[in-house]
């Protein structure tokens, strides 16, 4: 037999599953755990903001494939967190979160910062578990097994206050039997619909960008053209380029594909989450074919067959396309592309998000890795910034929760210290995160945060503007938004033209530190380049 505190057992079954990072803010129960993690070889990284803790686990765990995990303590850090977990949920990632919970004698009463967390993590969360010192291995292992399997999500477990120091027999034990699913596919009617098809039209989502499955799709489309289109979250794993590319759903422009949705006569779902875009918000009325992992709903009105299963029999499937009667228009396609990007190049004549933007994309390496926070320059980016197949997006768009991008940023840095690793956002978004700045500072972290500043919540105006209603409740400031070259002891260079953008981003890279850029923008760019829907 071999004897752990509850503590040591939790920090080592973590460090041994590759966990090198926990983010959070701990309480006074949780001091034991953090020492623990030290022990084990685990940095606590402190946030300013349990929210950022969230965000932090969830991308450490999209960059690295292991699960992600934060902490912390009763009540208004457990309601905090719970922003970051959601997202974690509806962005498809593992993530474990640990809150701090009263003991047995007091979870039932009434009692400070005491309310109860199962019922506050249920809704956001694949299983909630309350440990105790009978169950630690059991739930540790269900939890690290759960948050993996698919879809991958976050697993909440609440620590009483009151167990840290108990000792245990380290012996894993079994823990949660994952369900052995089994999936009755109509693989004849699929194959019907694929071979019936002239102008089959294929759309890459989520779980395609989740699974890597870039070089099988590309060594697909060499011996199969057809036009490609993607969801935001799948960003970077067609190069846009590419002939069979036609653009990005749902964000700037976007309307312009329309060209092709009209001519197709079958949508091919390739990993294609319905979290970031529903299909019946854009596709003709002509059959589907969902190719996923796992089953998932879909409007009952339309011709639809569902195949579930790995993705080599994805591709395996798809060979029963008849290639010699495909007609492929590969001269539409880049018309369509040059045309959403001469107009977005004809917003950038003055300072606007557009020319603001291409600046970045100029001076910026090609593997930059960009994390994008929500609001009205997210729609830019997602369609017109380029991923050279080399560099990468990272954006919350099942979730879409504003203040994602600088925290997305710090977890990016911390896990590819080498990486020049640049944050875009609003300066709504900034005011949400601010404080995680000071993170910035604390542990070193060299990134660039691009404020694009215009003092208002613009994605908020512009759809008023679209129910002809004034503009209310969206001013964030007057003057600018921060009045000095220096916030919370970080450098803070103002850029308010194409020539000072490009000057102070060629000097925010020469530094390696954190460093604000300023970037006052006109925002008229966005009531032309936005979609409505």
């Amino acid at each position: 037999m071999l004897f752990m505190t509850v503590a040591e057992y939790i920090a080592n079954q973590l460090f041994n599953h590759g966990v090198r990072y926990v983010f959070g803010i701990p309480g006074g129960p949780s001091i034991p755990y953090l020492e623990a993690f030290r022990t084990a070889g685990i940095e606590f990284i402190l946030t300013s903001n349990e929210a950022s803790a969230g965000i932090m686990a969830d991308v450490t765990a999209r960059l690295t494939g292991i699960p992600g995990v934060c902490h912390a303590t009763f009540g208004p850090g457990a309601t905090n967190i719970a922003t970051g977990v959601g997202g974690a949920l509806l962005d498809r990632s593992p993530v474990i979160v640990f809150t701090s919970e009263m003991n047995d004698f007091m979870v039932n009463r009434t009692t400070q910062m005491n309310i109860n967390h199962q019922k506050l993590f249920e809704p956001i969360t694949k299983a909630t578990f309350r440990m105790n010192a009978d169950n630690v291995a059991e739930v540790m292992e269900s939890a690290i097994r759960l948050c993996q399997d698919s879809y991958p999500g976050p697993i909440h477990i609440g620590l009483p206050s009151d167990i840290s120091g108990i000792e245990i027999d380290a012996i894993s034990v079994p823990g949660l039997v994952l369900e052995n699913r089994y999936y009755r596919n109509d693989i004849q009617k699929v194959i019907s619909l694929l071979e019936k098809s002239h102008r089959p039209l294929m759309a890459v989502g989520l779980t395609a960008a989740r699974l890597d499955i870039q070089t099988e799709l590309l060594a697909f489309l060499d011996s199969c053209r057809m036009p490609v289109v993607i969801t935001p979250m799948a960003k970077g794993l067609i190069p846009e380029d590419h002939p069979c590319y036609a653009g990005v759903l749902f964000h700037s422009l976007s309307d312009y594909l329309e060209d092709i949705y009209e001519k197709t006569d079958l949508v091919i779902g390739i990993g294609y989450d319905p979290v970031e875009y529903n299909y019946e918000s854009w596709i003709p009325d002509v059959p589907l074919v969902h190719f996923d992992i796992i089953e998932t709903d879909m409007p009952a009105a339309r011709s639809i067959v569902q195949y579930t299963g790995p993705a080599d029999e994805w591709f395996s499937i798809l060979k029963n396309l008849n290639t010699g009667s495909l007609i492929f228009e590969q001269a539409v396609i880049k018309g369509i592309r040059d045309e959403m990007n001469s107009v977005f190049n004809g917003f950038t004549n003055h300072f606007g998000p557009a020319a603001a933007l291409k600046v970045l994309q100029d001076e910026l390496p090609e593997d930059a890795i960009l994390t994008a926070d929500v609001g009205s320059h997210l729609h830019l980016i997602g369609q017109f910034w380029q991923t050279h197949g080399k560099g990468k997006i990272i954006m919350t768009n099942g979730w879409s929760g504003m203040g994602f991008g600088i925290p997305a940023a710090l977890a990016t840095q911390i896990n590819n210290p080498e990486a020049t690793v640049v944050c875009v956002t609003g300066d709504g978004g900034f005011l949400m995160m601010a404080g995680e700045m000071v993170t910035a500072k604390r542990y070193n972290l060299p990134v660039i945060v691009v404020v694009f500043s215009d003092g208002e919540l613009n994605l908020i105006k512009v759809k008023q503007s679209w129910k002809n209603l004034p503009p209310y409740g969206t001013m964030l400031y007057h003057d600018d938004l921060f009045g000095a070259d220096i916030f919370l002891g970080i450098k803070v260079l103002r850029a308010d033209s194409n020539e000072k953008m490009r000057k102070v981003i060629i000097e925010a890279l020469s530094v390696n530190e954190p460093v604000i850029i300023n970037a006052v923008i006109d925002p008229e760019d966005y009531k032309w380049l936005i979609v409505r829907r």
